[in-house]
């Protein structure tokens, strides 16, 4: 019997550590989801966490500024695995925030808005990845008169 195994569609980038490659890595997940069947259910929470996720590498990595920054997005069944990749050493942490605080809500904003999330080292010792599952926003009611 010949049994076929669904690999999920994967892509991977890697980006200069810079600030303006944010937005290059967001364009890229437009075009990810772009080629799915429901790529538009994900993406406005999946560009939201994207951002977060690839500016806290640019801003608090510690590693050494020619290292890049390595994005990956799945389609795992029906949820959208988001991964940044970086060679820092330092985990990401939620902070206590007051109303006043300029900065430090970022990854709050990912606790709340992904399904699940963490910090994992990456394979060979340097660095670690953060990944985040995006379930699908519920599709559009279509009223028949």
């Amino acid at each position: 019997m010949l049994r076929t195994t669904r690999r999920p569609r994967t892509f991977a980038a890697r980006l200069d550590s810079r600030p303006y490659s944010t937005p290059i890595a967001r364009h890229l997940l437009r075009a990810y989801l772009s080629a799915l069947p429901s790529g538009d259910r994900y993406s406005d929470i999946a560009e939201l966490l994207l951002s977060e996720l690839f500016s806290n590498a640019v801003q608090h990595s510690d590693a050494p500024d020619d290292r890049l920054i390595e994005v990956r997005f799945a389609l795992i069944g029906n949820r959208l695995r988001l991964e940044v990749h970086d060679a820092g050493t330092g985990r990401p942490s939620l902070l206590a925030t007051t109303p006043a605080d300029e900065h430090g809500r970022g990854l709050h904003l990912v606790d709340e808005l992904a399904e699940k999330w963490g910090c994992c080292p990456r394979a060979g010792g340097i660095g670690k990845f953060v990944w985040a599952l995006v379930a699908p926003a519920p599709a559009p009611v279509l009223l028949t008169a």
